[in-house]
């Protein structure tokens, strides 16, 4: 699984409309993109910089989502933002939330061995 992160600094009291942007144009079109799973979107509380943190289940969606898709969210955007956004790729190495963690077994239980995991490496769960 990879996520990509996006930040990047907004033109003054322009939050609204960037979570608006997001919510009724970005999101439905990205629920649509091949391999999108989920995405989270922080900000500054003076709302003068947002990241948005995207997950995807391949690199090569993400890549692609990257190639034809980022373009036109960019050209969505560009009248609110105050900046050029700085991008980076991360590869999800585990998480909290269970739709999102790689290293989660699909039957989880209790307490239970990552067979995954290189050796002499343990991962634990709790159903809490």
């Amino acid at each position: 699984m990879f996520a990509r992160k996006v930040s990047v600094r907004l033109k003054p009291n322009c939050l609204d409309r960037f979570t608006n942007l997001i919510e009724h144009e970005i999101l439905p079109w990205l629920r649509r993109q091949k391999g999108f799973l989920d995405l989270i979107t922080l900000a500054l509380p003076d709302g003068s910089e947002v990241a948005t943190i995207s997950f995807w289940d391949q690199e090569d969606h993400a890549q692609a989502y990257n190639a034809s898709g980022y373009p036109q969210v960019l050209e969505v955007l560009e009248e609110i933002l105050d900046a050029i956004p700085y991008v980076k790729t991360f590869e999800v190495v585990g998480s909290t939330i269970p739709t999102l963690d790689p290293a989660r077994p699909r039957n989880a239980g209790n307490l239970l061995q990552n067979p995954s995991a290189p050796v002499g490496c343990v991962s634990f769960e709790t159903n809490l």
